[in-house]
C-alpha cells in the first residue's frame, strides 16, 4: 500500500518472512515473529530479510559468534554491587586496602564464573555493563551485550525462550535460554547483533528496510505491517473477494434493487443504506484524480453483468479487476468484519431515542437572581 512501483520488491520481502516464520501446520501467524529494522542509508533495493531478530547492538567482548548457545538475560545494571548507605571502612596498612578490593573483585569473578559453569554462552543486559564486567566476560569467553531498551530485551527474551532475571545471581535451566546461533554482524557500516533461533513455534524474521530519509522508511514499515497482516488473515481464512470497490457497489446494487421490491415507508431506509456503500469507489475515485459521479455511473451500468467490474486506478476506467494481468483481491474475513461492526456502529445509535439537553449551571436560585437583575446590568 502507498508504494506505487514497489509492490513485487516488498511483497516478496514480507512473503520471504512470513514463510520463514509459518509454523508446519501454516493455520497461524504471529504478527510478533516478523520484525522490522529500519536503517538509514542505501537504496530499497538494498533491503533484505534476515531469520532471526536483529538488534542493532555490537557485543562488547571479542566473541563475535556462538553457535547452539544458552542465552541469560538480566533486566538490570551488570556492575558491583554498591552500599545503599554510606559507610566508613579503617584500614590499617596498604595490604588491608588492597585485600578489600581484591575481595569485591573475587566475589565479582566467582558471579561471572558460574555463568559460564552453568553454559552460559551470551549475556544479555540492560543499562550498564561495568569494565570489570566486560573483563571477566573476556576472560570466561562469553558474548556479552548491553541492550538500552526495555521493550528490546524483552523481544530478545521472547526471541530465545529466557526469563528476564532481576538480580545478580546464577540463572536456573528454566531461566535461560537457548539459540541456534549469535553472531555479530555489519549491515551498511551499522554494528548488529543476530539471534537465530530454528524452532518451529518461535521462528523470527527480521526485514531489514534500507532508505535515504526516516520518513520513506516509516512508509515502508507501515507497508510491510498491512503485509503481514493481511497475510495472517489469509491463512486464518483464505477467501478473496472482487477489491477496487466492486464488491461494494455490486451489494450497493443488489440492496437498492431488493428496497423497490418492499411496501411502505422501509423501503427509502433500505434504498438509502445501499447508496451508503458507495463512499468506497467514489473515494477510490477521488483519490485517483477521477469523476466520482461518472466513475460510479459506470460501475452501476456494469455491475449488473458481474461482481468484478471495479476501478481500473492505471487506466481512469471500470474495468475487470479479477480475469487481468494483475488482479485486485480483498479478504473476505476483513471485508465481512467491517461491514458487521459498521452495521453496529449505525444500529447503537438508532437506539438512541432520547435527546440529552444541556442545562444552565447554578440550579433555580441563581436562575432567580439573573432574572431580579436591572438590564442595564447594574446589581446595588
Amino acid at each position: 500500500s502507498k508504494q506505487f512501483g514497489l509492490e513485487d520488491l516488498v511483497g516478496g520481502l514480507i512473503t520471504k518472512a512470513c514463510l520463514h516464520t509459518l509454523p508446519k501446520n501454516g493455520k497461524k501467524l504471529n504478527v510478533d515473529n516478523v520484525r522490522v529494522q529500519k536503517i538509514l542509508g542505501g537504496g530499497i533495493q538494498d533491503s533484505e530479510v534476515i531469520q532471526g531478530m536483529v538488534v542493532l547492538k555490537m557485543c562488547l567482548t571479542s566473541v563475535h559468534r556462538v553457535e547452539k548457545a544458552k542465552v541469560a538475560v538480566f533486566n538490570t545494571n551488570i556492575e558491583m554491587n554498591q552500599g545503599e548507605t554510606k559507610g566508613t571502612v579503617l584500614f590499617k596498612s596498604a595490604d588491608e586496602l588492597e585485600q578489600y578490593s581484591k575481595s569485591e573483585e573475587a566475589q565479582f569473578e566467582k558471579f561471572i564464573k558460574g555463568l559460564a559453569e552453568a553454559g552460559v554462552q551470551v549475556v544479555v543486559c540492560t543499562g550498564s555493563m561495568s569494565e570489570m564486567a566486560i573483563h571477566f566476560c573476556e576472560k570466561y569467553k562469553l558474548m556479552a551485550i548491553r541492550i538500552m531498551s526495555k521493550f528490546e530485551m524483552k523481544r530478545i527474551g521472547r526471541a530465545v525462550g529466557a526469563t528476564p532475571i532481576v538480580n545478580l545471581t546464577t540463572p536456573t535451566p528454566d531461566e535461560l535460554g537457548y539459540a541456534d546461533e549469535v553472531k555479530f554482524t555489519e549491515i551498511s557500516s551499522q554494528k548488529c547483533t543476530v539471534f537465530r533461533r530454528d524452532d518451529d513455534d518461535n521462528k523470527m524474521a527480521t526485514i531489514v528496510l534500507r532508505g535515504s530519509t526516516t520518513h520513506y522508511l516509516d512508509d515502508l514499515e507501515r507497508a510491510v505491517d498491512d503485509g503481514v497482516n493481511a497475510i495472517k488473515v489469509l491463512c486464518r481464512d483464505p477467501k478473496l473477494v472482487p477489491g477496487a470497490g466492486a464488491t461494494e457497489i455490486h451489494l450497493a446494487k443488489k440492496i437498492q434493487d431488493y428496497a423497490k421490491t418492499q411496501p411502505g415507508l422501509d423501503q427509502y431506509a433500505i434504498e438509502r443504506f445501499g447508496q451508503a456503500l458507495e463512499i468506497i469507489p467514489r473515494t477510490i475515485a477521488e483519490n485517483a484524480g477521477l469523476k466520482p459521479e461518472q466513475v460510479v455511473a459506470d460501475l452501476y451500468a456494469k455491475t449488473g453483468e458481474s461482481n468484478v467490474w471495479g476501478i481500473d486506478v492505471n487506466a481512469g476506467t471500470v474495468g475487470d479487476v479479477v480475469n487481468c494481468e494483475r488482479p485486485v483481491l480483498d479478504c473476505w474475513d476483513t471485508k465481512s468484519w467491517a461491514l458487521k461492526l459498521c452495521v453496529d456502529a449505525v444500529l447503537t445509535i438508532l437506539k438512541v431515542d432520547q435527546i440529552i439537553m444541556s442545562k444552565p449551571a447554578g440550579g433555580p436560585n441563581a436562575q432567580a437572581a439573573k432574572a431580579a437583575r436591572r438590564p442595564d446590568g447594574y446589581d446595588g
